[in-house]
C-alpha cells in the first residue's frame, strides 16, 4: 500500500508542478502575446492538436513506451511550450503549441492507466474491491492536482506585480475596455508602456520552465516502472481498436439523436471556458487593472470552481441534475448580461473578482453534471460517448480561441449567450425523451451516479 501510495503521490505532485506552469501561462496568453492575436491563436492550435492526438496517439505510445515514459515524454511537450514563450512569434509559439497538444492526450491517458493498474494490483493482493481503491487513488490525485490553478496564477501575479513601471490608466484608455473594446492590437495593454519589463517576464517563464523540468525529474527518478507481470495487464487495458475503427466508432455514436442534441451543451463548455481565459482576462482585467491582476482574478475562478465541483458532486443525488443545470444557466445568463452592460473601472476592484467567482460556480456544474449525464445516458457505449465529449468540447475551445482576434467582445458574448440558450433547449429535449422512455425513473437518483473526474481536467490539458 505504501509503495503504491508513493507512486500515486509522485504522479500527483508531478502533475501539480507541470500544470502550475501551464495553467498560469494559459491565463496570460491573450494578454502577454496580444499582437495580431498570437496568444489566443496558440491556444486554439493547442486544442486542435489535442483533438488529433486523442484519436490515435495514447494507445500507441503507452504500448511502445509504457506508462512511466509516456508520462515523462508528454511532460517534455509542455516544457517545449514554456520555452516557446521566451521568444514568442508565429514561428516559435505555434509549433510548440502543436507539440503540447499532441502530448496532452497521451499524458492523461497514461496517468489514468497507471493509477488503474496500481489500484487493481493492490486490491488483488489485499483482497479488496478494485473500484474502491482506484477511486481512492483518483481522489488523492485530484485533491493535489486541483490546487495547480491557484499556485500557477499566484506565481504570475506575485512576479509581474514587482514591476516598477505601474502608471495610472487614463480614462480615455478605459473607454476601450470591456464589451465594446476598440479592437486595436494593444487595446488590452494601454499599460503596455507601463507593463512588466522583459526581465520580469523572463523570470516568470524561467520559474514555469523550472517547474516543468522538476516534474519530469520527479517522474523519471522516483516513479516505479510497472512490473513485468503487470505489463500484460497494461497491454490489455491499452489494447484498443485501430485508428480508423476508433474514428468510426466515435462518429457512429452520432446515430443516437440524444448524442446529437448534446453537442451544443458539450461545445458550450469550451466556449465559456475559452471566453474567460481568452477574453475576460484580456479586455476586462489586463485592460483596466494591468496584467499583474490576471493571476489573482483566475485564482478566484479556480478556487470557486474546485469547491463547487466537490459540493455539486455531492448534492446532485438530492437535487437532481435539472435543478443544477437551471442554476448554471441563470448564473451564466446574468453574468453575460452584466458583462455586456458593465464598463470596467479600477475603482470597482471587487467586481473584477465577482464575475470569475460566478463563472466558477456555473462551470463546476457544467463539468460535473455534463459528464454525469453522458455516463447515465450512454452507459453501454461510454468509450464512444466520452470520445465525443472530448471531441466537441475541444471544438468549442478551438472556435472560441479562433475567432477571439477578429470579433469585438460584445459579439463574442452574444455568441456565448446564443450557444447557451441553444444548449438548454436541446438539453430539455433530451430530458423529455428520457422521461418519455423511462417514465418511472427519477433523474434525481441517477444524476449523481456517474462523475468522471479525469475528463474535465483534459480541458486544462
Amino acid at each position: 500500500m505504501e509503495r503504491n501510495l508513493k507512486n500515486v503521490l509522485i504522479i500527483s505532485f508531478g502533475f501539480l508542478l507541470l500544470f502550475t506552469a501551464y495553467g498560469g501561462l494559459q491565463s496570460l496568453q491573450s494578454s502577454l502575446h496580444s499582437e495580431e492575436g498570437l496568444g489566443v491563436a496558440s491556444l486554439s492550435v493547442v486544442y486542435a492538436a489535442l483533438i488529433l492526438s486523442s484519436m490515435f496517439l495514447p494507445p500507441i505510445l503507452i504500448k511502445k513506451l509504457g506508462c512511466k515514459w509516456t508520462i515523462a515524454g508528454s511532460m517534455c511537450c509542455y516544457i517545449a511550450f514554456s520555452l516557446g514563450n521566451f521568444y514568442a512569434s508565429w514561428y516559435t509559439l505555434i509549433p510548440t503549441s502543436v507539440i503540447l497538444g499532441l502530448g496532452g492526450a497521451p499524458l492523461w491517458s497514461a496517468k489514468c492507466t497507471y493509477l488503474t493498474i496500481a489500484g487493481n494490483s493492490y486490491a488483488e493482493k489485499a483482497g479488496k474491491n478494485g473500484k474502491d481503491i482506484i477511486n481512492q487513488y483518483f481522489g488523492v490525485f485530484f485533491l493535489v492536482f486541483q490546487s495547480s490553478g491557484v499556485w500557477g496564477n499566484l506565481i504570475s501575479s506575485l512576479v509581474l506585480g514587482q514591476s516598477s513601471n505601474k502608471e495610472e490608466i487614463l480614462e480615455e484608455d478605459l473607454a476601450c475596455c470591456g464589451a465594446y473594446d476598440c479592437m486595436t492590437s494593444d487595446v488590452t495593454n494601454t499599460t503596455a508602456s507601463a507593463g512588466p519589463s522583459t526581465s520580469l517576464i523572463y523570470t516568470l517563464l524561467g520559474i514555469y520552465t523550472g517547474n516543468g523540468v522538476l516534474a519530469v525529474l520527479l517522474i523519471v527518478i522516483f516513479l516505479d516502472q510497472i512490473k513485468s507481470d503487470q505489463a500484460e495487464t497494461e497491454r490489455e487495458i491499452t489494447k484498443t481498436p485501430s485508428f480508423w475503427s476508433t474514428f468510426l466508432a466515435t462518429f457512429q455514436q452520432l446515430k443516437d439523436k440524444r448524442q446529437c442534441l448534446l453537442i451544443p451543451l458539450t461545445m458550450y463548455s469550451g466556449f465559456e471556458q475559452g471566453f474567460l481565459a481568452g477574453d475576460y482576462t484580456k479586455t476586462y482585467v489586463t485592460c483596466a487593472l494591468g496584467i499583474h491582476y490576471v493571476g489573482f482574478v483566475m485564482i478566484c475562478f479556480s478556487a470557486t470552481n474546485s469547491l463547487c465541483s466537490l459540493l455539486f458532486g455531492k448534492i446532485s443525488q438530492f437535487t437532481g441534475r435539472k435543478l443544477l443545470f437551471a442554476i448554471a444557466t441563470v448564473t451564466n445568463l446574468a453574468s453575460i448580461i452584466a458583462l455586456l452592460l458593465w464598463k470596467p473601472h479600477p475603482n470597482q476592484l471587487a467586481v473584477f473578482f465577482v464575475f470569475p467567482a460566478l463563472w466558477g460556480i456555473s462551470d463546476a456544474i457544467w463539468q460535473t453534471q455534463t459528464n454525469g449525464l453522458y455516463g447515465v445516458l450512454f452507459e453501454k457505449r461510454k468509450e464512444a460517448a466520452f470520445a465525443n465529449y472530448r471531441l466537441w468540447e475541444s471544438v468549442g475551445f478551438v472556435i472560441a480561441f479562433g475567432y477571439s482576434t477578429f470579433l469585438q467582445v460584445y459579439i463574442k458574448l452574444y455568441i456565448v449567450l446564443s450557444v447557451l440558450v441553444m444548449s438548454m433547449v436541446m438539453y430539455g429535449v433530451v430530458e423529455y425523451i428520457e422521461a418519455k422512455n423511462s417514465p418511472g425513473i427519477s433523474t434525481a437518483s441517477t444524476a449523481g451516479k456517474e462523475k468522471i473526474g479525469s475528463v474535465p481536467q483534459e480541458t486544462h490539458l
